[in-house]
């Protein structure tokens, strides 16, 4: 297919007009939660609001996000925008990279240097790849979406023909984390044939979502009355951190999506929870999160109006679920590897690289996956891509280099 190239330009009247918005922001007290016990806080949220009205600048991170060759193309009548790089070496493997809730392809773009020219960054032309990395559909530029009815299986029958039918490639490698990790899954089940390998920064078997109480992450259990105090603390912190979301888009998806979609400071502050909860507690957030990249993420929910196809995701998965193509064994054939950081706030209680692998490796989704490479590092939580693209990349050449 002859692809014409694409390029990210917000027109001038969406930024005037989300600039007055938030000049009209109406901040509540938001009386004692300087500590966040009750969420994102006023006094954290006023001057990030006030440097997205009058200080920063758009146009600045949209030459950084057209760096790369990008396109747009429509596949099963869905908008599908992606980064398509190619890498510098003997043989470079073709690899779609798929990002996870609330994540842009921007988390991503960290990795293209890593594994498209791995001689540039101390490794060896030969682990190089050519990249994909598409906004999943319903997410961020791979939008307005015509259909209501996107997950994760949806988009991975739609990933599969972005890689054969347009791009042209006969066999692809595929990689994921969060709900990327769960289309890649679903990749890996119904078109093995064509997948040379996947890898993983969470194990998430297709699925997910499927039991009796889809919206409750714990599926009603209770912290035992015998847990350690360490397993309670990482039980409290796990709930704390990952259940609300979920919950919220599975019950209330449109009714939250109202406010969401009028109130940039709304938006914002949804986004914002989970970017600071999910990151790495033991990083510095402002650091590794600067008010930038955050607000480039954010615009570029807002200008796309996309923050309601990409919630309606997770209730999708329950309205249309997933239905194995077959009964092999395992339910993901392809060789697999992993990425696991442990400033993810998932396994509770697990404090060690040793621990971290262990409970993966006695954990229930081992046998869903060809396991052929784990690892787990200290720095990063649960944007892997982002938080830590050394390891990532890393970890996924060393997968990789068992299969070519």
């Amino acid at each position: 297919m002859n692809l014409e190239p694409y390029k990210i330009d917000v027109p001038q009247e969406a930024l005037d007009d989300l600039r007055d918005r938030l000049r009209r922001t109406r901040f509540f007290d938001d009386l004692d939660n300087e500590e966040e016990y009750y969420g994102i806080s006023t006094a954290y949220l006023k001057p990030l609001v006030e440097y997205w009205a009058d200080g920063f600048d758009w146009r600045a991170q949209e030459q950084r996000l057209n760096t790369y060759d990008q396109y747009k193309v429509e596949i099963d009548g869905t908008p599908v925008h992606f980064y398509h790089v190619r890498g510098k070496g003997p043989n470079p493997v073709p690899l779609a990279v798929h990002s996870g809730w609330p994540w842009s392809s921007g988390f991503s773009l960290p990795l293209v240097g890593p594994l498209t020219d791995p001689a540039a960054h101390g490794g060896d032309p030969a682990d190089s790849f050519d990249l994909v990395i598409p906004d999943l559909p319903g997410f961020a530029w791979s939008t307005p979406v015509g259909r209501g009815d996107l997950n994760y299986w949806k988009i991975a029958d739609i990933m599969h023909k972005l890689m054969t039918e347009v791009l042209g490639y006969d066999k692809y490698a595929a990689a994921g984390s969060d709900y990327g990790a769960l289309v890649t899954s679903a990749l890996g089940h119904k078109y093995a044939d064509s997948i040379i390998g996947l890898h993983y920064g969470q194990d998430l078997p297709p699925g997910q979502f499927a039991n009796e109480r889809f919206w409750d992450l714990t599926d009603g259990a209770k912290i035992p009355e015998d847990a350690t105090p360490e397993l309670r603390a990482g039980l409290e912190n796990l709930v704390s951190t990952y259940v609300s979301h979920v919950a919220v888009h599975m019950l209330d998806a449109s009714t939250l999506t109202h406010g969401l979609n009028d109130s940039p400071i709304g938006m914002l502050a949804w986004l914002l929870r989970r970017w600071k909860k999910w990151s790495d507690k033991r990083g510095d957030f402002a650091a590794n999160f600067p008010r930038d990249f955050i607000l480039a993420e954010a615009t570029a929910f807002w200008v796309n109006q996309a923050i309601g196809s990409s919630i309606r995701m997770y209730r999708n998965a329950v309205r249309y679920p997933w239905v194995p193509s077959h009964d092999r064994r395992p339910v993901v054939e392809p060789p697999a590897g992993f990425t696991f950081l442990l400033g993810d706030a998932y396994p509770p209680g697990v404090n060690t690289v040793e621990e971290r692998i262990a409970a993966f490796e006695n954990g229930p989704t081992r046998d869903s996956f060809n396991v052929i490479n784990v690892n787990a590092h200290m720095k990063g939580g649960h944007f892997v891509h982002y938080e830590n693209p050394e390891a990532f990349a890393g970890d996924l050449r060393e997968t990789f280099r068992k299969l070519r």
